[in-house]
């Protein structure tokens, strides 16, 4: 008698549909990474479509071959009462309508539902890995514009001591003192992706008094502040700010320059304007404004979409206003 069934038709006790699920199951596993593991990665990634469909056909076929050997050569035996006929192998194979409609089913189903979650994982775990990747360009890319940033400011800064040590000022030490107490919050206290505002609003003011070292009276410098809501910012962006209106508008002006500074943070916004005097004598279309370059490439890769900096030049003023939205 040849029994083309999976179940025991005399005994269908807990210990038997274990015996029948554990030589499905087996099976199941296997056609499982055999589509994932094989077939996808070396046929269907690489666009070898009909081969693909070919391989597929023939393996799980041969698949669910063996799944009906296990189940007459090891849970028949076990389970059904001798004396029975089995099936040889080659009868087996021969089964082609019984094996496509019983077996190739059941072997499919959960084989497709484990692709679509190994699937699913896969394409989470790809997600994360591009933001961990992005996350790690932007910190590299904002570490190399502090970079250049420093240098920058170093640069216009140093230039502004020597123009004093030329002279002869006896400012020079003063001026030096000063630049080491800036220094000393621009190298070691400005690793933070962002820092209080009032750290930022500090080192302005050390700045501010450095440069009133290289002018007269004849420099009028106003900041106006009001801080009814702390805030962090980037640091060293106010401070670029300040020392490009410095550079473009004060240094070039031999007449009286004038910078004026307002700062606002209230209900999770905050603005910051810097207004400098521009000398009418003065052409700046042709130069590289490396400062403000930095500034916007710094608070994109920060605030994306959250923030604005305005930039308005007249034939007498220069304005930049900088709003930051939580």
């Amino acid at each position: 008698m040849i029994i083309l069934n999976d179940q025991n038709p005399y005994n269908t006790g807990i210990k038997e549909e274990l015996i029948y699920n554990s030589c499905g199951f087996f099976v199941k596993i296997i056609a499982s990474y055999f589509i994932v593991y094989f077939l996808i990665p070396r046929y269907v990634k690489t666009k070898k479509y009909v081969l693909a469909i070919l391989i597929f056909s023939i393996g799980i076929y041969l698949l669910a071959v063996v799944s009906r050997i296990l189940i007459v050569y090891v849970a028949e035996p076990l389970t059904i009462t001798q004396p029975f006929r089995q099936e040889s192998i080659l009868e087996i194979f021969g089964h082609y309508a019984w094996l496509l409609k019983k077996y190739i089913p059941n072997i499919l189903f959960p084989s497709f539902i484990f692709v679509a979650v190994k699937f699913f994982l896969n394409e989470e775990k790809e997600k994360e890995k591009k933001l961990k990747l992005a996350k790690e360009k932007a910190e590299i890319e904002l570490k190399t514009l502090k970079g250049q940033l420093n240098p920058h400011f170093l640069f216009n800064t140093l230039n502004n001591i020597y123009s004093l040590s030329i002279d002869n000022s006896p400012k020079t030490s003063t001026s030096i003192a000063k630049l080491s107490e800036i220094l000393d919050q621009v190298l070691y206290k400005s690793d933070s992706k962002l820092v209080p505002l009032q750290n930022e609003l500090t080192l302005i003011e050390n700045y501010i008094e450095l440069e009133k070292l290289r002018y007269d009276e004849r420099l009028k410098v106003s900041v106006n502040s009001n801080i009814i809501e702390e805030t962090n910012v980037p640091p060293l962006i106010l401070l670029s700010l300040v020392e490009n209106a410095f550079k473009h508008g004060a240094g070039e002006d031999d007449g009286s320059p004038s910078v004026e500074i307002s700062v606002e943070s209230f209900d999770e916004k905050l603005t910051f304007c810097i207004q400098n005097s521009v000398s009418k004598y003065y052409q700046n279309q042709h130069k590289k404004a490396i400062g403000l370059l930095n500034i916007r490439k710094q608070l994109d890769l920060i605030y994306e979409n959250n923030y604005n900096l305005d930039i308005e030049q007249t034939s007498n003023e220069f304005t930049v206003t900088l709003t930051i939205t939580k």
